[in-house]
């Protein structure tokens, strides 16, 4: 999944994004307002949370949080500032925030919030089925019969992926951007590898894989598997 993240204090944004990178997420940094206002307008589909700063430079996270609401009520928005009066939090959400944290915050607490926020949007969750696999994304487990497999964090979140588009085709170019981070022309046969790994793990032998190939596309997993 893929965070926005704007804040222009770099110890903070550098925390953050290493933190969410560690658990599996996707983050993209604007560090002043201007370069975040383009890149939440601009690319608005390809984020799952905004984390915004109120106080940037050029463009104020109050702006760049309206002018998102004017394109998008979905997207979750979670204000991080050091801005910590009652009446700051409630301009903040009447700005169209969902969620408003105080700086200095701790990182469990972020990533409780926006697993909240994620799970609340609407098609999202944490409990994906597939037959008879299983994945709990907060707890970071996927089971297939009730044992447990282990899985890389890349193969989880590849896996993921997967399973939040099931019955949709997941093209290549998507999946590099989402799982690996990457916006530009790369090699991707690295996903051919990891969807190697997967069915490794979790196929029957002898059976067909639960990850179907679209020739020249990408991947996907059926609804009836």
């Amino acid at each position: 999944m893929r965070i926005l993240l704007v804040e222009d204090e770099t110890s903070i944004a550098n925390f953050i994004k290493e933190g969410l990178e560690e658990e599996g997420f996707a983050v993209d940094v604007a560090d002043n307002g201007k370069s975040g206002m383009q890149m939440a307008i601009d690319n608005m589909t390809e984020y799952d949370v905004i984390l915004l700063d109120w106080m940037l430079p050029g463009v104020n996270g109050i702006e760049i949080c309206r002018a998102v609401r004017k394109e998008n009520n979905e997207i979750p928005v979670i204000f991080l500032t050091a801005k910590d009066t009652t009446d700051d939090a409630v301009f903040g959400l009447e700005a169209g925030a969902n969620d408003y944290i105080r700086k200095p915050f701790a990182f469990e607490e972020l990533l409780a919030r926006i697993r909240v926020l994620m799970r609340s949007k609407p098609g999202d969750g944490t409990t994906f089925h597939c037959g008879d696999i299983e994945m709990d994304v907060e707890s970071h487990r996927v089971t297939k019969k009730g044992k447990n497999i282990e899985l890389t964090q890349k193969e989880f979140s590849l896996l993921e992926f997967l399973l939040r588009n099931k019955g949709k085709v997941s093209r290549r170019t998507r999946i590099i951007e989402k799982v690996w981070d990457i916006h530009f022309d790369y090699d991707n046969s690295v996903i051919d590898v990891y969807i190697n790994f997967l069915r490794k793990k979790l196929d029957e032998q002898g059976a067909e894989s639960f990850i179907e190939t679209i020739r020249g596309v990408g991947y996907r997993i059926n609804n009836d598997k």
